[in-house]
């Protein structure tokens, strides 16, 4: 059957079905929230804001008027991503459905961003930022603490690096959400509890890349304003080398990637081995400096000796120089001892280095070097004493004791004047003859005199 024909007091006129859809419409949908991308943006003399706000598969007509218009934070432009909050509403005039708003936001990564320079501004206006406060890393990082998530890609470039590189160094994982609502609090909290733990050297904080809401963890102020209250020193190296965020201005320094924050923290092997080697020249030839110098010395002392001929002052010299062979042997023992401890510690980083033949040879080549100069003191001792005992047999060959001893005598008079000629003594004259074992008194009875 054909359905019934609408009787005339059904019949609406175009102005009547507008008014009653607008009705049903503004009834069912009193408030909403819509997303999505703007399209058709237009502002007339008139000051409001017409716009299409759309999706992949339709779009709705907005309408935002001119005193609202006024207090948007941003620019509308075409493609910005948008949430939308009005009443849905018909233009009855020509029928058209739309939306009347009431506020209009950017939405997804446009916000974010957004509220990331507002913070950072607020932050670095406050000096949370400022090169002046930034700790330097130390020489050497003996204990490394990674913040980070312990499952991510990051942690596993961090430790390859440092493995390859230095692998003295302790490195401590402490295990962190790296994104999601929870994730900024929990950071904070182990970063707080790491540096009161005052066990590691340095911290790296970590994660690899995403997008801006998926590293939105590391733009949170507390943790900004913590990393730089942080004790210790902080590197951070948070997703790509293009990606930046407030943990990163916060931090001590700022690496590109993972991989180069462990390079920044740990010097590389080969060029530690080659500062070694080159530390170990440099003491082997101040070990040779100063073993000439000693020999210079003692030579400038043998030639000084040579000039003395009485016995007193030849004793005295010998005295001396015994106490500055004391005072060098004592001067050498606590050098050694100081020069040691790099030595040791040298060694013992080879030893924790393969190869271990290679370990062994440069072991061999340093007890080497460290006997060479004692021994080569030892040798020039003897020589001087050599030199010293033919000094002393010179000199006792030319004494005049010695010839007292074969069987002469020294005439003095009693004031200690020696009679060298008959001249020098009268008769009656008291005289002392000295001997090889004693003395005589004599007095001179008469004087001969000798053809020569």
């Amino acid at each position: 059957m054909s359905p019934a024909a609408p009787s005339a007091d059904h019949i609406l006129t175009p102005s009547q079905l507008n008014a009653l859809a607008r009705s049903l419409l503004e009834d069912a949908f009193p408030l909403v929230v819509v997303e999505g991308e703007l399209g058709n943006v237009s502002r007339p003399a008139s000051g409001h804001l017409y716009f299409t706000l759309k999706d992949a598969r339709a779009q709705v007509r907005c309408a935002l008027f001119k005193p609202k218009s006024q207090w948007l934070n941003f620019q509308p432009r075409e493609g910005l991503q948008v949430q939308a909050r009005g009443r849905l509403t018909l233009y009855e005039a020509r029928g058209d459905y739309q939306l009347i708003l009431d506020s209009l936001e950017e939405a997804g990564e446009g916000a974010l961003r957004r509220a990331f320079e507002q913070l950072k501004a607020r932050l670095q206006a406050e000096g949370v930022f400022d090169a002046e406060r930034k700790r330097a890393l130390p020489a050497f990082v003996r204990r490394l603490g990674v913040i980070t998530s312990p499952s991510g890609a990051a942690v596993r470039d961090v430790l390859s690096v440092l493995g390859r590189r230095f692998p003295l160094i302790a490195v401590e994982v402490l295990p962190v959400p790296v994104q999601g609502d929870g994730a900024a609090p929990q950071i904070v909290a182990m970063l707080e509890h790491a540096a009161a733990s005052e066990r590691f050297d340095a911290l790296l904080l970590t994660r690899g890349g995403g997008s801006l809401e998926d590293l939105w963890a590391f733009n949170d102020e507390a943790l900004a304003r913590a990393i730089a209250a942080c004790p210790v020193p902080v590197v951070a190296a948070v997703g790509h080398e293009t990606d930046f965020c407030l943990a990163e201005f916060a931090a001590d320094l700022r690496a590109p990637t993972p991989s180069a924050a462990a390079e920044l923290l740990v010097p590389q092997r080969v060029d530690l081995l080659a500062r070694l080697r080159a530390m170990n020249q440099r003491l082997t030839d101040l070990h040779q400096n100063r073993l000439r110098n000693s020999m210079q010395r003692s030579d400038r002392a043998g030639l000084r000796l040579q000039a003395l001929r009485p016995q007193a002052r030849l004793q005295a010299a010998r005295l001396r120089h015994q106490e500055a062979h004391r005072r060098l042997g004592a001067a050498w023992r606590v050098l050694a001892g100081i020069r040691a401890a790099p030595l040791r510690h040298a060694d013992a980083v080879l030893r924790a280095m393969h190869p271990q033949r290679r370990l062994s040879v440069l072991r061999e080549r340093i007890v080497a070097l460290s006997q060479r100069p004692q021994a080569a003191v030892v040798r020039q001792l003897q020589r001087d004493a050599l030199r010293l005992r033919g000094i002393a047999r010179s000199l006792e060959t030319v004494s005049p004791l010695a010839t007292v001893a074969r069987g002469y005598a020294i005439l003095q008079h009693e004031d200690g004047r020696v009679v060298r000629s008959i001249s020098d003594a009268g008769i009656g004259d008291r005289l002392d003859a000295r001997l090889g074992d004693g003395a005589l008194e004599v007095r001179v009875e008469s004087r001969k005199q000798t053809d020569r």
